[in-house]
């Protein structure tokens, strides 16, 4: 196992989050600077400086120390809140990261132990990592507006013509797969519309008509609704290879209408976590400038 590998495995577990907390200073310590009134340690910064060595991070000294003047002020925040993070909750935290690794708890801490990094120094990132976000979800996150219109825009501006459409659909699925290809076939070419469908399925075998309901083309792979989009009622897509058989789509209703429900919903997801992300900064900016800290 890599030093990258732990580098990556750390960086998808802590996305979203900033990664930061004090361990307690050591009695034999030294103080480097106080936060609020509370102490951080030399042992803290070059504990954290190997741990940034082992993930990659070139940000050298000071950065571990900015670092763990951020942590202070964040898990501040969230004893200010009433936010609480359980040791079960760093356990959790601790074994997601040795399974993105593949390897044991044990192993993990081995691993840190190899670059000079005592297990408690992530465990103690980790509490830090979950207490911020803690506070983003409760203090951050419900004062960000996504702008409604800003979005249905976005999501016009998505909307290729082959996805302004509504259908009302039947399937017909040909179970046993490929080595049916020929009766497909010749099903399509006899299909005369939804209200036959069935009728026309009893002249062969292991047939089944089910019905699909309605579907805006948004809720179908782009091929599908590209197809469909040729198609007038009446019509069914060719067939295509699928878990039960060989399936095709009979369009029963079309008609054009622009949904941007779904092309909407991904867009609200995406702008909300990056405004909630840029929020975020700013809130830990403001609680930086007010705090009292003093550097020996």
């Amino acid at each position: 196992m890599t030093l990258a590998d732990l580098r990556r495995a750390c960086g998808a577990l802590f996305i979203g989050l900033a990664l930061t907390i004090t361990a307690a200073a050591p009695s034999l310590a030294a103080t480097v600077v106080t936060v609020n009134g509370e102490p951080i340690s030399d042992m803290q910064v070059d504990q954290r400086l190997r741990l940034f060595r082992m993930e990659g991070n070139n940000t050298g000294r000071n950065g571990a120390l900015e670092q763990l003047i951020d942590e202070a002020i964040q898990l501040q925040e969230a004893k200010r809140l009433g936010i609480t993070v359980s040791n079960a909750q760093v356990d959790e935290a601790f074994l997601q990261i040795s399974r993105n690794l593949s390897v044991s708890r044990d192993r993990l801490q081995q691993m840190l132990q190899q670059g000079g990094v005592s297990g408690t120094t992530l465990q103690d990132r980790l509490r830090a990592a979950i207490a911020w976000n803690a506070v983003v979800q409760s203090a951050v996150a419900p004062q960000v507006q996504i702008s409604e219109l800003e979005l249905d825009q976005q999501a016009a501006g998505q909307i290729a013509d082959f996805q302004n459409f509504d259908y009302i659909l039947k399937e017909v699925v040909f179970v046993g797969g490929g080595g049916r290809s020929g009766q497909a076939n010749q099903y399509r070419s006899s299909f005369a519309g939804c209200g036959s469908a069935v009728e026309l399925s009893l002249a062969y075998n292991d047939v089944a008509v089910v019905d699909v309901g309605r579907r805006h083309a948004t809720q179908l792979p782009d091929a599908l609704a590209k197809e469909l989009a040729g198609l007038n009622v009446g019509g069914i897509t060719k067939p295509r290879a699928t878990e039960s058989g060989l399936s095709m789509l009979a369009v029963c209703e079309k008609v054009q209408a622009e949904d941007l429900t779904f092309v909407k919903g991904g867009l609200r997801d995406d702008a909300g976590g990056d405004a909630t992300a840029t929020e975020a900064e700013a809130y830990l900016a403001r609680l930086r400038s007010q705090a009292k800290i003093i550097r020996e």
